[in-house]
């Protein structure tokens, strides 16, 4: 097969079919080209529900049979298939192609990933054992479908609605705008994931990065309050750090901007925010942090797990005019740093041991563990949380250049070592 062919069919026809199909179609018309080309008697497309904890199977394209009963909007049907160790959940977990006998099919599963987002999961049915060379084929449809998520996702809510398995309120809607649209990136000198197990009443966490040439900016904030007035601030103080950052502004001008976007759009409640802010130096791995009265990070090196010991500055929004201070954490190849709010800390999760926990996650890629630490927060504090948790964590490797390994959006030789059962 050529490297520009997808399943047999030309790169070409596979963009000319999307782009003939509406953002609603995308997904279908390229399942459907895969499933015709290997003579499949189904295909679905699942995307990963915003939980982390189930897949939700949006699109479903029989050859022949019937489209299954869920949940439906329009003409959209979205099926909740809750994670339960089976091979769903393994295929999506260990980034890798699962094949298993069902019945008389033979089912094919294949991670839709990119840069390591793990976006969702490709299924194909077919009659007969898929040789070698069709599960590599379908494990280059299901990469060529992330792309076709990602580009057809910012013009419609299908996505957004087939992930959603619970209501949003009005403040849970403004912060899920405040996120990034990826929470995990692998690139070839690190590799990042962040999560948030938001409160019953929306306390303002967020995070956020965006890589740069030579440069990662990284930030994890906490707006005071809850609702909608904390998600207010929150909207505040992202949008500072952000629109400083793509200013070309310099950290300190980042905390600058934040500190003074909250104190000039001050209501009667004199909002204000911590935060931790990085700016990673991927030739050198030397962070540069500047730690807005916000909670210490962790440092994993070596099986230990240390506190991070940082110069205090005050939280965004008060004491105008005070200068920020910044300090430096030099990363070694094999470190994992882990940013969090005081929601992985405080009331019901201070009984989680965090630091024992991580040196048991040290096998695990961070974008599970960044879910294995939501799932332990919820059952030591929940099941509903009285704050947001929120976490960031980065994966340092050195090598900063193009080393980067990858096999259908993912580097297998990042993927967890072990499953979660």
């Amino acid at each position: 097969m050529r490297d520009n062919e997808v399943n047999g069919m030309d790169l070409n026809e596979v963009l000319l079919a999307v782009e003939k199909a509406a953002p609603v179609d995308a997904v279908e018309a390229v399942t459907r080209s895969v499933g015709l080309n290997l003579d499949a008697l189904w295909v679905s497309f699942l995307v990963a529900d915003m939980s982390g904890r189930a897949l939700v199977r949006l699109v479903h394209v029989p050859i022949g049979g019937d489209v299954p009963a869920g949940r439906r909007q329009d003409e959209d049907v979205a099926m909740v298939l809750p994670f339960d160790g089976g091979p769903q959940e393994q295929a999506l977990r260990a980034q890798r192609v699962l094949v298993e006998y069902v019945g008389d099919q033979h089912v094919v599963r294949a991670p839709v990933t990119q840069r390591g987002e793990a976006i969702g999961l490709l299924e194909i049915a077919l009659p007969a054992a898929p040789t070698d060379a069709v599960v590599e084929r379908v494990s280059r449809a299901a990469h060529t479908l992330a792309f076709v998520v990602i580009a057809n996702r910012r013009h419609t809510d299908l996505f957004e609605w087939g992930q959603r398995t619970s209501p949003f309120t009005l403040a849970a809607e403004i912060q899920r705008r405040l996120l990034p649209a990826s929470f995990t990136c692998e690139a070839d000198s690190f590799t990042l994931a962040g999560w948030l197990e938001p409160a019953a009443s929306i306390g303002g966490d967020t995070f956020d990065y965006s890589l740069a040439r030579d440069l990662l900016h990284l930030s994890i904030t906490d707006a005071v309050g809850h609702g909608v007035h904390s998600a207010l601030t929150a909207t505040l103080c992202v949008s500072g750090l952000r629109n400083a950052r793509r200013r070309g502004g310099t950290l300190l001008e980042q905390a600058q901007a934040a500190d003074e976007a909250l104190i000039a759009n001050a209501a009667a409640s004199s909002p204000f925010a911590t935060g931790l802010l990085g700016r990673l130096d991927l030739s050198t791995g030397i962070l540069a942090v500047v730690n807005a009265g916000h909670p210490t990070p962790l440092l994993v090196r070596d099986g230990a797990v240390q506190p991070v010991a940082l110069p205090a500055n005050r939280p965004f929004g008060v004491l105008p005019h005070k200068p920020y201070r910044a300090a430096e954490i030099e990363l070694q190849p094999g470190d994992r740093l882990v940013l969090l709010t005081d929601g992985m800390l405080e009331r019901g999760a201070a009984a989680l041991d965090l630091s024992k926990r991580l040196q048991h996650l040290s096998a695990l890629h961070p974008r599970e563990v960044v879910r294995v630490l939501g799932d332990l927060v919820l059952e030591v504090a929940g099941p509903v949380l009285p704050d947001d948790a929120c976490l960031l964590i980065l994966d340092w490797h050195g090598g900063h250049g193009d080393t980067r390994h990858t096999a259908a959006g993912a580097d297998p030789h990042r993927a967890s070592k072990r499953h979660r059962g």
